[in-house]
């Protein structure tokens, strides 16, 4: 079978037609072991016993009787209409191999399907020469070409800090508190992602880091605590989205968010005892607040109670003067009992208060054999 790989076996070679255990037979006679003629190992010509070790003669260039590895070859060349080389034709099976070969590496190697959500970025001979929009689309072969393929739509998260470590960060008021926050952003141009920065994550990651620690040194610890955190959050996505255009990163800030802003762990209970006794504080002067605006009101309804009756007293002074004296008499003598004596011998007012009073029953004392 050595002709698969381009040169034919000799005829014979598998097997030898007249090769027995004791060497080759003939019918010229090498001589008999037991002195008869024709050889022993003759298969004719001889009227001794055939050599059992004889084989019958094939033709040349015909396999193995019986159908061995050769007539299987055959049987495939025919029916695939004698296309495949024969064993004497000069054409090595390999070069059928080899252009098989050729062929299914340029078509798995020069075709690429790119996803909706994905871009490929080509790069000839080490450069870059362009870019597949969804769908299928032809590149040269590898090595001379080849396709990274990159999904541009994905929103990828960055967690500051990672492992539940603390993340402490300075304030404008220089108190120290502990920040946890993420970064999600997306790819926007995939050239620049994949050929203007070496590591774009971690550039995201120091860049995110910078501004977040610029935006709040610029606050107060209640503003980083409080309601100022989403003003922080967003002045960082815009220092962030600034900072990486001009870095020409490729990529697009989708948004950030604060996820954790309290003060570090050693000084935790006294930060909530101070803060508990600020409260308190700030409680305290809301009541002195609310307690100074009732007064100040009370006081301004006065005085323009009092300027109203100087007007009218200043345009009637008699008849005001009367008025005031009756009115204040009115309100004094209204919470007294009151007796008019008019002149002598004339019965006086009865009191009726007074009688109402004494009229109403006393309350029953208790007698002394129900005292205890």
């Amino acid at each position: 079978m050595r002709w698969f790989f381009g040169r034919r076996a000799p005829a014979g070679a598998v097997l030898s037609d007249n090769r027995g255990p004791w060497g080759a037979g003939g019918s010229d006679g090498g001589g008999s072991r037991d002195g008869e003629g024709g050889g022993a190992g003759g298969s004719g010509g001889g009227d001794g016993p055939r050599n059992p070790w004889d084989r019958p003669s094939r033709k040349p260039g015909r396999g193995l009787e019986g159908g061995g590895f050769d007539e299987f070859l055959k049987k495939s060349r025919e029916r695939f209409g004698n296309r495949f080389p024969q064993p004497g034709s000069g054409r090595p099976y390999w070069l059928y191999g080899l252009a098989v070969f050729l062929v299914l590496w340029i078509g798995f190697t020069s075709i690429h399907r790119v996803g909706p959500q994905e871009r490929g970025v080509i790069t000839t001979l080490g450069s870059f020469s362009g870019t597949l929009q969804p769908g299928i689309g032809f590149t040269f072969p590898a090595p001379i070409s080849s396709v990274q393929v990159v999904d541009v739509e994905q929103i990828r998260t960055i967690s500051i800090p990672g492992n539940n470590t603390e993340n402490l960060i300075l304030t404008g008021d220089q108190n120290v508190i502990d920040l946890a926050y993420s970064v999600r952003w997306n790819i926007r141009d995939p050239q620049r992602y994949l050929f203007q920065i070496r590591d774009p994550e971690g550039t995201i990651r120091e860049v995110a880091e910078s501004a977040m620690r610029a935006a709040v040194s610029r606050v107060s610890l209640d503003d980083a605590i409080g309601a100022g955190r989403a003003q922080i959050a967003q002045t960082v996505e815009q220092n962030m989205q600034q900072l990486l255009d001009d870095y020409g990163a490729g990529v697009r800030i989708q948004g950030v968010a604060i996820n954790q802003s309290v003060p570090p762990a050693a000084v935790n209970e006294s930060f909530l005892r101070v803060s508990a006794a600020q409260q308190e504080a700030q409680s305290n002067i809301n009541d002195a607040r609310a307690y100074a605006l009732q007064v100040t009101a009370q006081a301004q309804g006065e005085a323009a109670s009092f300027e109203k009756i100087y007007t009218q007293y200043r345009a009637a002074p008699e008849v005001t003067r009367r008025r005031m004296y009756y009115e204040t008499m009115e309100s004094v003598l209204q919470h007294v009992d009151t007796t008019i004596v008019e002149a002598p011998g004339v019965t006086p007012y009865l009191a009726l208060p007074e009688l109402q009073r004494r009229a109403q029953p006393a309350p029953s004392q208790p007698q002394e054999g129900q005292r205890q």
